[in-house]
């Protein structure tokens, strides 16, 4: 008899096993995806029917309005974080602290992976919090030295991978064991933001890019049905800012305006950040500076203006430049001339309220509405929002408003 009961208990066990392991997944997945530099009209351009399959099954926005800077590492960090540069601290590309001279440059792997610069709470840590595991397939501060600031899975940049090695490894992590298995992944595709700057955004080769993006879109997609869980993954494809046309605009030296050689400064073709101790002389050179403003603004650091974000950062310039649009600003006459020799034929960085900088918003699945439009978004917003969507507790210090972008969701039955 006890060996019967026994044999009925084992099997009773492996029975509910069974039953559990056919249970469609109800757990919420989010694949947070960057095109970096897909400007928001590209998708009108009738060459990314991936993306519109996508938009028609779920939400789109007319746009996606970037932090300022509009530029890659501050953008990509916002959207992680829900802050804006100011309040996360990566304020550029290319940056100094003025009182260490300690330096950050998106070229350098040891200062992108050096953790003493990236500020706030990233979604994967908040996903880590709550007791979910998240995944990233490169992502601005994804690569930090600290254990416990990166994804459970994560990849450095290598920005030669193949794209469909990419979505493989995305599909390889989404059938772990439940309990190893991401429910936040990230993508990050670089192709147009790289041929919109060598080819401007009206190029031919910027919209083969644009086409072979919305392939991989459509890859993923084909590889989350493979493996039966298409209908189960909310899919949320951002782009980090837009791209204008650098043709007729002109390079500013700003050796031109002031003597250099006098001040600390760090200049990446759109914003100009100049050191200055003294209030008296700040004042003074940007007095001397604002008699020559043509093709470019100039701000005090506290006078930078409000819409921005852009003046809490002790990192951020007593003095702080921005090239108008199109144009680009350099330190000297020898930078210039190399300039106008090699002008990418595209560019970003600029305001932020100007269209040519935002970004594309397209998301589905089952948390989205479907065939619902809406018009322009805030990319601090998106850190919310999957917090909503994945059910955990966001980090309560952000500048993002769910309320501003929560409209694309389902009522909550």
């Amino acid at each position: 008899m006890r060996h019967l009961l026994r044999f009925v208990f084992i099997i009773s066990v492996l029975l509910v096993q069974a039953i559990a392991s056919d249970v469609p997944e109800k757990r919420p997945y989010v694949i947070l995806i960057s095109l970096d530099g897909f400007r928001w009209d590209y998708l009108d351009r009738g060459i990314t029917p991936n993306l519109m399959a996508l938009a028609d099954e779920g939400a789109r926005a007319l746009s996606l309005q970037p932090a300022f800077p509009s530029l890659t590492f501050p953008n990509h960090y916002t959207i992680a974080t829900g802050l804006y540069p100011q309040n996360h601290g990566l304020i550029d590309n290319v940056f100094r602290n003025p009182y260490s001279g300690k330096h950050y440059s998106m070229y350098d792997t040891t200062t992108v992976r050096d953790d003493y610069w990236y500020g706030g709470e990233t979604l994967w840590v908040t996903a880590r919090k709550n007791g979910l595991k998240s995944a990233s397939y490169f992502w601005v501060g994804s690569e930090t030295h600290l254990p416990y600031k990166h994804p459970d899975y994560y990849k450095n940049y290598d920005g030669s991978i193949r794209h469909d090695k990419r979505v493989d490894e995305i599909a390889r992590w989404l059938q772990l064991p439940r309990d190893k298995r991401p429910q936040l992944i990230f993508l990050y595709f670089s192709d147009v933001d790289t041929y919109g700057h060598r080819s401007g955004p009206d190029g031919a080769s910027l919209n083969k890019a644009v086409a072979k993006v919305d392939s991989s879109i459509g890859y993923l997609r084909s590889r989350l049905n493979e493996i039966g869980m298409k209908d189960s993954i909310n899919i949320i494809v951002v782009s980090d800012h837009g791209m204008t046309s650098t043709e007729g605009k002109k390079v500013i030296a700003l050796s031109d305006l002031f003597a250099v050689e006098r001040y600390k400064m760090e200049v990446h073709s759109t914003v100009a950040h100049i050191y200055i101790k003294n209030p008296q002389q700040a004042k003074q050179l940007y007095k001397q500076i604002k008699e020559k403003e043509n093709g470019f603004r100039v701000f005090l650091h506290d006078e930078v203006p409000r819409y921005w974000h852009f003046s809490r950062h002790p990192f951020i310039g007593d003095l702080v430049l921005v090239a108008d649009m199109g144009n680009f600003l350099v330190k000297d006459k020898e930078e210039k001339s190399r300039r106008e020799k090699r002008k990418p034929k595209g560019m970003h960085g600029y305001d932020t309220f100007e269209l040519d900088m935002h970004g594309l918003f397209v998301a589905a699945g089952p948390a989205f509405k479907q065939g619902y439009r809406l018009g322009t978004l805030q990319n601090v917003d998106i850190y919310p929002l999957v917090c909503k969507i994945l059910n955990i507790i966001p980090n309560q210090k952000i500048d993002g408003r769910l309320e501003r972008i929560e409209a694309v969701l389902k009522p909550v039955e």
